[in-house]
Parts: C-alpha cells; structure tokens; sequence
C-alpha cells in the first residue's frame, strides 16, 4: 500500500482500534486460480506482541482453507470510515482557486501466515468468544449455549477456523494532513452538516490529524 509519510499511522494502539471497531475483514489469499479475496470478521487478541493474532472462521464449503499458498503472507484489510472531500470546503478555493476534490479514509492491513484448524472443540471456543464479544452491549445477549447442543454441533461440522498470527501492521489514515489548517477546519466543519454515514467519524479523525499536528 502506498502510503505517504503524513498519512502514515505508526501506533499499533490505534490500529487495533480500527481492526475491533470494524471487524469484517477482506482476507486475501493466493490460490491455485491466482489471487482470492474473501469477506470474514476477525477476531484480534493481543498475543503475541505486539501484532496480535486474527481467529475467524469459514465455511467448510469454502475452497479457502483448502487452496491456498502456505509459504505467501495472506492479507487482512481492515476498512474504517471513509468520506467524499469537496473542495467547496476549502477556504483557499476562494483565494486561489486551485484546489481539487479528494476522498479521506482509514485503513489497517494486517499481515500474517494464514493456519486452517479443522477442530471441533477450536471451533466452538472461537464462535463463543466472537459471539460474546459482538452480543456484550446488546439489551439481551445471546450466547452459543443458548442454542439446543445437537443445533450448534451441526453448525461447527459445516465450518472451519482461521488463524493468522500477525508479522507486520501498516495503518493508512489519509485525513486531510496535508491540507493547510483553514482548509482542515473546513473540511471539519463540512462533514458536520453531511449525511454522509461516516461523516462524523471522519470529522473526528481529521481534528484529531489537525491536534496532532499542533
């Protein structure tokens, strides 16, 4: 990923709270048939330093735990919120004119061996930390034992788990960093009367850019 030195985020903290708050990965592997990219949540844990490690699960269906190339990285994407920039925002649109529209977003990609685990008993641990995770804000959480037991051992039968240890983490925030402050504030102030769904979140990251670069 091309990432140019202002919009490089080096704090693993920060990535790994984009990697929990937004857990449906793009997990790209290279198959027999060349390159394919499948959409599954993960789960990070912290251990081992200082990466973590993603557990995710798919399909037994799924040719992805069969075919793929052991010796090759996969790649796990990460996509956090992402926005529409008009220069309209820009205060030096007005003063100079040379300005051109542009599309903020965050984004984590996360590398690492991909492990297939074809184990009942891995299984049933991952789904009920994952679900557990997901269901711990909710009025009403469900749980896996909730579910008859015969229900879920079917269920498990039909998956199988992932495991990618992670070996290196590249954070790409691209947040207005090289705009100049008025252009910032702009931009700040625009997405505060968008309806765009991640507007608010992507204000919240160029102030936080803006802070940063106080």
């Amino acid at each position: 990923m091309y990432i140019p030195k202002h919009f490089e985020q080096p704090r693993i903290e920060a990535m790994h709270e984009l990697m929990r708050a937004q857990p449906l990965a793009t997990l790209v592997t290279l198959s027999s048939g060349g390159l394919e990219a499948n959409h599954i949540p993960l789960h990070l844990t912290d251990a081992p330093a200082p990466f973590g490690t993603l557990r995710g699960h798919v399909a037994r269906a799924n040719p992805l735990w069969r075919d793929f190339a052991q010796e090759v990285e996969a790649l796990a994407i990460f996509h956090g919120p992402d926005a529409y920039i008009t220069p309209s925002w820009y205060a030096t649109k007005q003063e100079t004119g040379r300005v051109a529209p542009t599309w903020n977003y965050a984004v984590v990609h996360a590398y690492g061996t991909l492990r297939t685990i074809d184990d009942a008993v891995w299984v049933r641990e991952h789904l009920e930390t994952l679900t557990d995770h997901h269901e711990v804000n909710l009025p009403k959480p469900w749980a896996v034992s909730d579910a008859p037991r015969e229900f879920t051992d079917e269920l498990i039968k039909a998956v199988v788990g992932t495991e990618i240890v992670i070996t290196r983490l590249t954070g790409k925030w691209k947040a207005s960093q090289n705009q100049p402050a008025q252009n910032r504030a702009g931009v700040i102030e625009g997405l505060g009367g968008c309806a765009h769904r991640d507007a608010a979140e992507m204000a919240a990251l160029v102030e936080a850019a803006r802070k940063d670069a106080r």
